[in-house]
């Protein structure tokens, strides 16, 4: 290569550099991210820049996603009946919580989400074999739909069964639609999908394969980590687990099965994503939102919140940061990965030092190398400021929940971290009910039989490599 072109290349790759610092420079997202990327493009510049095409774009405000959701908003609400938008965004049922989380209730409604229903009843799901067994019968019992959104949807024993039944109702004529996240399910060969859609199930992977370089960015970093069934708009299912084996028989999780007005919330959900997915839904919408039957204990109020990149705000963090910081008594925390945005760890520090109970659970062993220093890298500045946490000693905890105060639930699927609350496609419930509340903070009290506490003095001891590792980690934290 002749020494002219070698310094034109040079002055184009510093060029580039520059114009990648600048977009981040004047990015409007949390510096800490800013500052991440900018270590990494200085560092490994190549590598960097590249990494940054692909997975760094904030995407979150872009034109594409906005048009996405105006035409959504155009085609529901031009077919939707009257009684199926005034449970969906009516706010009779949001003036039967407590008044002190009225201004959640109207925070959340910010999303592409919906108000809070009522007329509800949940089973909380904490084995996974329970789920598995209520699933499939419920599958099996289904007349008119299914609909299915899974982030991971794997072909081991239990996936295989569900995947076979699922192919069966398409047989017998019932409408069965299911969309797949295309990254997360690299490994499986298409064929495994193709089976389903020989079968008559309307397939659709959640990406789209169009190539440039805003739908590459878009393709590589916004996954669809939501789990959501909807079985005949009269059940719902949703919360932290996916359809694996991991799920149904090793390891400890968090889900619900839902009867009532929520199902059609979740109903509303599923159909964004799968018209956003390339899916078609004929015009008549009715039968997918049916009239509710009314039943006894059938009194919990319940909004169901998706965030996504199409939406301005990031609402699921504004939530939960919301929630954080107007815990009274207490707030308990199960998440697999703790690796908080700046306003979240401030408001959880704010919340112990004032006095609040505050506790956290995650995995003593994650389920990847990175995340175990990912985690603990915050765990210092959480002890000092009075925040308990708990390690969770058997073989891996993936539960997303929050409970506060003896009347806020949260279960969902979005974990405590920069990924699950500023990028994904994540669904969460926030639950306004007593009864839900206590039974969430029994099961947070019989999962710490199960844990070890970590305390200050004892993690102030621990070795000095474990202390770099975790400092390391923390600089790259934003970006995991």
């Amino acid at each position: 290569m002749s020494p002219v072109l070698n310094h034109i290349l040079s002055f184009l790759f510093v060029l580039i550099i520059i114009g990648v610092l600048l977009i981040i420079i004047t990015d409007e997202r949390d510096a800490g991210k800013k500052i991440s990327w900018i270590l990494v493009i200085v560092f490994i510049p190549v590598v960097g820049i590249i990494l940054y095409i692909m997975v760094g774009f904030d995407i979150r405000r872009a034109r594409e996603f906005n048009t996405r959701r105006r035409d959504f908003l155009q085609f529901f609400h031009g077919r939707a009946d009257t009684g199926t938008k005034r449970i969906l965004f009516g706010d009779s049922a949001a003036l039967k919580v407590k008044e002190r989380y009225h201004d959640l209730i109207r925070l959340l409604l910010k999303s592409n989400g919906t108000s809070v229903t009522d007329n509800n009843n949940i089973e909380i799901i904490t084995s996974g074999k329970r789920k598995f067994e209520a699933l499939t019968q419920d599958i099996l019992n289904a007349r008119h739909h299914i609909h299915v959104e899974y982030f991971l949807f794997k072909k081991d024993k239990g996936s295989q069964i569900i995947k076979k039944l699922l192919m069966q109702k398409a047989r017998e004529g019932v409408k069965v639609r299911f969309i797949y996240e295309n990254i997360a399910n690299i490994n499986i060969r298409p064929k495994y999908f193709k089976e389903m859609r020989k079968a008559g199930v309307e397939v659709v992977s959640f990406t789209d394969p169009k190539f440039s370089i805003f739908r590459l960015s878009a393709l590589l970093n916004y996954r669809n980590h939501r789990k959501i069934v909807v079985i005949d708009g009269t059940i719902g299912y949703t919360g932290g687990m996916n359809i694996s084996d991991d799920y149904f028989i090793r390891w400890r999780d968090t889900h619900m099965r839902i009867t009532g007005n929520a199902v059609a919330s979740l109903q509303y959900s599923f159909i964004n994503t799968f018209l956003d997915s390339g899916g078609k839904i004929e015009d008549n919408l009715a039968p997918y939102f049916p009239e509710q039957e009314k039943r006894p204990g059938n009194d919990i109020l319940m909004q169901i919140v998706p965030d996504q990149p199409d939406d301005k705000w990031p609402i699921l963090q504004m939530g939960t940061v919301w929630t954080v910081g107007h815990a009274k008594d207490y707030i308990y925390i199960q998440t697999p990965y703790f690796v908080p945005p700046e306003p979240l760890l401030m408001a959880l520090k704010s919340a112990a030092l004032r006095g609040t109970d505050v506790r956290l659970m995650l995995p003593q062993k994650p389920d990847s190398i990175y995340m175990g220093p990912a985690n603990r890298a915050y765990y210092r500045e959480c002890l000092e400021a009075g925040i308990r946490i708990y390690e969770w000693t058997g073989t891996f905890i993936h539960s997303k929940t929050i409970v506060s105060d003896d009347y806020l639930s949260v279960i969902g699927s979005a974990n405590m971290d920069f990924r699950s609350l500023e990028i994904n496609y994540e669904v969460n419930s926030f639950i306004y009910s007593k009864d839900i509340a206590l039974a969430n903070k029994a099961i947070f009290f019989r999962d710490m039989e199960k844990c070890r506490e970590v305390t200050l003095r004892r993690w102030n001891r621990r070795p000095w490599y474990s202390k770099i590792g975790q400092h390391i980690m923390q600089i790259f934290a934003p970006l995991l």
